[in-house]
């Protein structure tokens, strides 16, 4: 059974910093792109970032310079590094899988739970 679960997600103030994880089982992990995916309330969900199977990244224009994306398919884990934080950026944060190479929400083929990120200011 595939399985993504993520963890990390925290309140935290305006400026602060957190590191969200995501492991995943029931897959060759190394095969899959991975992807940190964002839902704020009345908003669609939306690419936070993006890593390849050969470590190449992309990252939407709202947290580029501040969220860093890497992998480590020794420990099946993708990683989203957040810093400069802004009430913004409150939101639940998803992890997800796809062996395509598609960053669309609509066809990325498994998704974690999410993890709340809340920053105040």
């Amino acid at each position: 059974q595939v399985q993504l679960v993520e963890s990390g997600g925290d309140l935290v103030q305006a400026g602060g910093s957190l590191r969200l994880s995501c492991v995943a089982s029931g897959i060759i992990f190394s095969r899959y792109t991975m992807g940190w995916y964002r839902q704020a309330p009345g908003k669609q969900r939306e690419l936070v970032a993006g890593i390849s199977r050969a470590g190449n990244t992309i990252y939407g224009d709202s947290v580029k310079d501040r969220f860093t994306i890497s992998r480590d398919n020794a420990k099946n884990t993708v990683y989203l590094q957040m810093n400069s934080l802004k009430p913004d950026d409150t939101a639940i944060y998803y992890c997800s899988a796809a062996a395509a190479g598609t960053w669309d929400p609509k066809y990325r083929d498994y998704w974690g739970q999410g993890t709340q990120v809340t920053v105040s200011s």
